[in-house]
C-alpha cells in the first residue's frame, strides 16, 4: 500500500500523509503531477490512501470505488435524536446521558456516533477497531468530517477510537468499569448495499464473536451487553443473548441485562 495526496497538496495534507505512513508502515509517495495509476504501477501495488484537506480515501484498486468516512445512516438517526425521538440501540442498551460505552467492533463508527450523541458531553464512548488501516481511516474522518450541525460534529470528536483487539482490551479492563459493552459482528453476513463494500470487506475483521469474549463483557459492563446481528442469526441463542423486540427483516438486537444484586 502507498499513501499520497491530491494534486496540489497542502502542507496540512502532506503532514497528515506522512503521519499515516509512519503509523501504517506504508510508503508516502509525492504526486509530482502523476496519476494514481502511474504511482501504483511504479510501486507494484494496487492499494492506496489518498489524503486531502477534507477527507482520507482508501482504494483497494484504482478502478474501484473508494472507502472513506461518512456518518451515513447514523447521521439520520442522530438527527431523529435531536428532534427528541428515540433510537432502538439506545433503548435496548438502557443508554443514558453520562454513560460509559465500549463499542468493541467499531467498523465505520456509525453506532459509536449514535452512542456518543446519546451519552452526551458527560459520557464517554471508546470504540475499538482491530484493523489498523480501517481504524486510521475512520479516526481521521471522525476528526475532520463537517456535518453542518455543531452538536453532531462534537459527538464525532468525542469518540475515542483505538486500534485494539476487543478480546485483549476487555480482558484488561476492571470489573464494572463501563455501563454498556456493544458488539456488531454482523458484517460476517453483510447486508450493506454500497459500491465500497468490497473495499470495506478487505479491511474489516470478520471473525465470529466468542463465548469467552461475551463473558468478559458481562464482567466489565454495569448495565448491559448488547449485540447487533442478522435478523435470522442463531448467534443470539449460541451466545446467551435475549433477542429484543426491536427487530427488522435485516437486523436484530440481542441484550444481556446485568444484575449485580
Amino acid at each position: 500500500m502507498i499513501i499520497t495526496t491530491a494534486p496540489g497538496k497542502s502542507d496540512k495534507s502532506w503532514e497528515q500523509a506522512r503521519r499515516l505512513g509512519a503509523e501504517l508502515g506504508a510508503a508516502v509517495v509525492p504526486r509530482r503531477g502523476l496519476s494514481v495509476r502511474k504511482l501504483l504501477e511504479a510501486s507494484g501495488d494496487s492499494r492506496v490512501i489518498i489524503v486531502t484537506d477534507s477527507e482520507t480515501r482508501f482504494y483497494e484498486h484504482p478502478d474501484e470505488s473508494p472507502l472513506y468516512f461518512h456518518p451515513s445512516m447514523a447521521f439520520i438517526r442522530v438527527k431523529r435524536l435531536r428532534k427528541g425521538e428515540s433510537d432502538p440501540l439506545l433503548a435496548v442498551s438502557h443508554c443514558r446521558p453520562g454513560d460509559s460505552v465500549i463499542d468493541c467492533t467499531a467498523g465505520m463508527a456509525a453506532d459509536s456516533l449514535v452512542f456518543s450523541y446519546g451519552v452526551g458531553e458527560a459520557g464517554k464512548v471508546t470504540a475499538l477497531e482491530s484493523e489498523p488501516v480501517l481504524c486510521a481511516l475512520v479516526r481521521e474522518g471522525l476528526a475532520a468530517y463537517e456535518s453542518g450541525l455543531p452538536d453532531v460534529d462534537a459527538a464525532m470528536r468525542r469518540i475515542r477510537l483505538l486500534n485494539e483487539n476487543h478480546a485483549e482490551y476487555l480482558a484488561a479492563q476492571p470489573d464494572d468499569s463501563a455501563d454498556i459493552v456493544y458488539f456488531d459482528p454482523m458484517f460476517r453476513q453483510p447486508i450493506l448495499e454500497s459500491a465500497a463494500i468490497g473495499a470495506f470487506r478487505t479491511l474489516a475483521n470478520m471473525d465470529a464473536l466468542t463465548a469467552e469474549v461475551v463473558e468478559q463483557a458481562k464482567r466489565v459492563a454495569r448495565k448491559a451487553v448488547v449485540m447487533k446481528e442478522n435478523g435470522k442469526s442463531g448467534e443470539f441463542q449460541r451466545l446467551g443473548f435475549e433477542r429484543s423486540r426491536f427487530n427488522t427483516s435485516k437486523i436484530a438486537y440481542g441484550v444481556i441485562d446485568i444484575d449485580r444484586a
